[in-house]
């Protein structure tokens, strides 16, 4: 096995036991790794801390699997990190009976590009780094004999990939292909999954709590909801009471899939929703200028801000957008508003909210703070993992 030696100092932040290494603190290679094979990890002084997954074209140059240098990377040991996921899931009373959830989350569930999501007895299965390609095989088998699923379907096409020096994989690994869409029931709300070609794994599951949330929210509001996609947030305003809900977004697609969706619920009325194609940032100015009112407003946009690198130009979008949000809120209006942004911390997200509420001369409270469902836990020797923030800010 080859080894990887850290400069000296470099080695503290694997005994803080954070699982990324970058190449600015690596010393040298010793053998010859090739893209997702593992390496020992070594301090300086020669002490080993661990095995991890050898990345060349990357500047994250190692994520560890394991802090333990004599544990064995093998299948056994996808089998014991899957189990042990599944496991903690099964523990949580509100996740229990659930059929649409996450399994595995990468790094916080100590699998590193790792991320599988379950629709019913379907498993989409995402890989981002190079030592989840090297175990693909082995991670989807270990998947299925934990699951009993009937079917995976890969969706190893983010970006992240290419960071890694791999190519896009889609298509399905195991099982016959399902009649597609798949179809899930969310807080008795029905919703279409497209696992081949949504975003993401085809839901946004960590927003399972905050759209149950806005459902006890929207009882007699006027409901304007931006960047909605596929209506998530939308459907349960209107199963929660809304009188109306303005759903918004730059996708022609998402929003036909919307009207799906809201078709797969009878009991909701089509006549309180409006789907509206357009620019959110421009249709929230055209909105304001008309005099528009609503009394609750959800901003959930895609991620402004993949890197730090990205912060200050994501800040202005963010700042653009809960600026409108505020200035079209009704007297003790709610606005519940978000960034999946890993560049952007919770500090800065709040500073930036709060700047908009005082350019828009509103005064407004936080009420609570708002984060990914509890499938998707957050290690705590691994804070970038904590990438979904929301303020739920009412005015006046």
């Amino acid at each position: 096995m080859s080894q990887l030696i850290l400069k000296p100092g470099r080695e503290r932040s694997v005994l803080r036991r954070h699982p990324w290494i970058f190449d600015g603190a690596v010393e040298r290679i010793v053998g010859r790794a090739k893209s997702g094979d593992t390496v020992e990890i070594a301090s300086a002084d020669g002490r080993v801390l661990g095995k991890g997954a050898f990345s060349p074209e990357s500047r994250i140059r190692t994520r560890v699997w394991s802090f333990d240098p004599a544990e064995t990377i093998d299948d056994a040991f996808f089998k014991r990190r899957i189990a042990q996921a599944l496991a903690r899931r099964a523990a949580l009373p509100d996740l229990a009976g659930r059929q649409a959830l996450r399994l595995v989350h990468a790094e916080s569930d100590g699998l590193p590009g790792v991320i599988c999501d379950r629709y019913g007895d379907t498993l989409v299965l995402a890989l981002s780094s190079a030592g989840a390609e090297k175990w693909r095989d082995a991670i989807a088998a270990a998947l299925i004999k934990a699951t009993g699923c009937a079917r995976v379907y890969e969706r190893s096409d983010a970006d992240l990939r290419t960071l890694e020096g791999l190519l896009p994989r889609c298509g399905w690994l195991h099982g016959d292909e399902p009649v597609l869409p798949l179809v899930i029931e969310e807080s008795g709300v029905r919703m279409e999954v497209d696992i081949v070609a949504g975003h993401k794994t085809g839901f946004y599951l960590d927003q399972r709590d905050n759209r149950q949330l806005l459902k006890q929210l929207a009882c007699g509001r006027r409901v304007l909801n931006c960047f909605c996609y596929t209506g998530g947030f939308s459907l349960q305003a209107l199963s929660g009471g809304a009188v109306s809900v303005l759903s918004i977004d730059s996708s022609g697609p998402a929003l036909t899939s919307a009207a799906n969706n809201l078709a797969l619920n009878p009991e909701l009325d089509p006549g309180l929703a409006q789907w509206r194609e357009t620019d959110v940032f421009s249709e929230l100015r055209a909105l304001a200028a008309a005099g528009e009112k609503y009394d609750l407003i959800v901003l959930d946009p895609p991620k402004f801000a993949p890197s730090p690198a990205h912060a200050e130009r994501a800040a202005r979008a963010y700042k653009d957008i809960n600026l409108y949000g505020f200035r079209l809120l009704c007297p003790g209006g709610i606005l519940m508003t978000y960034s999946c942004s890993g560049g952007i911390g919770i500090e800065l997200f709040q500073k930036i909210v709060a700047g908009a509420a005082q350019d828009a001369h509103v005064e407004a409270r936080i009420i609570r703070r708002l984060s990914a469902a509890s499938d998707h836990p957050v290690l705590l020797d691994f804070p970038e993992g904590e990438y979904l923030k929301g303020l739920v800010c009412q005015v006046g």
